[in-house]
């Protein structure tokens, strides 16, 4: 009885233990989580009322949803602790955790980072351009570009740009000549395609220029797509708005982490932030669809202003330009070189697919909404 006894009274004192630890292990968490949901703050480039400051919203909340508020992003619109054109230092230095806004932003730190959006790309479009970033050798090129300028940032390209228009002037651009002399806005690399052609360029932010254009300080501008433009207030100081250009024909925007915050979070939340980008990406894309052409509609039946379609000479011209440009800086620039011949080379078969492969949908076009078009028969 004795011997039972004991047993019994040590079973009984093990699986209180056993409760006990069990008890203490399912607390850690509840006592790791009172410490609260990691809090990041970020600021755009952009100003507040620009559908692209939406995109940065968009994407903080994707993560922010994602993560089941274990990561909160706060998005702050340009100017808010920086500079737009500042941001790269200030999410290096860790003044800001992260920020939103396009590659070509930095151009001033290192020319090779234009590459990203900043010319023709050599016939790609934007979404080809980020497939070479995945697959062709851009995402490592990027860390080794940022690493060769000191920057301690975790980058993500993404959200593919539509072509972007040549800009608003005061009256229509006919031939190359017209543009000479003019002064103009524009960034990256464009600044030396423009330059070359004959124009006085001055590189400014999104949100300083319509009042630049206002004062005389500008002749023409380009900055983006019928939305922005429409909400900036182009529509206010000119008319007359030329649409296709080679100068940002591949453009994506930047997700950007200080790198030292970003590889202190867990893994999962790591890969969450990854997944997040590639969807955040794709929603970007439809909304762009849906919002851009509501506004080009309403940028000609409420504010009057006429489209155009930009001389070919100037389109030509344009090429001409950032070849001469692309070899003197490939000379200056090892980095800028590597980064050429990498998208040289996924552009000659991935263009060539897209030319063999894709039909050109200006027949389906005419066929549906042209002068004769059955569109309204059906």
């Amino acid at each position: 009885m004795t011997s039972a006894n004991t047993k019994g009274q040590s079973r009984r004192k093990f699986l209180k233990t056993s409760l006990v630890a069990s008890a203490a292990t399912v607390a850690a968490p509840a006592i790791a989580q009172q410490a609260g949901p990691i809090a990041m703050r970020w600021q755009s480039t952009w100003p507040a009322k620009d559908i692209f400051h939406e995109y940065a919203l968009d994407f903080a909340k994707k993560v922010n949803d994602m993560t089941g508020g274990d990561l909160k992003i706060e998005v702050l619109p340009a100017g808010a602790v920086v500079p737009a054109f500042g941001l790269l230092e200030a999410v290096s230095k860790g003044t800001l955790d992260g920020g939103h806004g396009v590659l070509v932003y930095h151009y001033g730190k290192q020319t090779a980072l234009a590459l990203w959006g900043s010319g023709p790309a050599y016939a790609m479009d934007a979404n080809m351009l980020l497939a070479w970033h995945k697959y062709g050798g851009g995402k490592e090129l990027l860390a080794k570009l940022y690493a060769s300028i000191g920057a301690n940032v975790q980058s993500f390209p993404y959200g593919p740009m539509p072509t972007q228009p040549l800009g608003w002037f005061k009256k229509p651009v006919t031939k190359l000549e017209d543009m000479k002399g003019l002064k103009y806005r524009t960034v990256g690399i464009s600044i030396d395609i423009f330059t070359g052609m004959g124009l006085a360029v001055n590189a400014l932010p999104g949100g300083e220029i319509v009042s630049a254009m206002d004062r005389g300080l500008l002749d023409a501008a380009e900055f983006n797509n019928a939305s922005s433009d429409r909400v900036l207030g182009f529509p206010d100081v000119s008319k007359v708005c030329m649409l296709q250009s080679y100068h940002q024909n591949a453009e994506q925007f930047e997700i950007m982490f200080n790198k030292t915050k970003f590889d202190a979070l867990p893994d999962k939340m790591k890969a969450i932030i990854s997944n997040a980008v590639e969807a955040g990406s794709a929603e970007m894309s439809w909304k762009a669809i849906d919002r851009y052409s509501q506004d080009y509609v309403e940028l000609q039946s409420k504010d009057k202003v006429r489209f155009y379609k930009t001389p070919d000479a100037i389109l030509k011209r344009q090429l001409e330009l950032y070849d001469e440009v692309a070899k003197k800086k490939a000379a200056e620039n090892p980095l800028f070189a590597e980064i050429l011949k990498s998208q040289l080379a996924f552009a000659k078969r991935a263009t060539r697919w897209e030319q063999d492969t894709v039909v050109n949908r200006k027949m389906a076009f005419d066929h549906y909404w042209g002068p004769n078009g059955v569109a309204t028969k059906l």
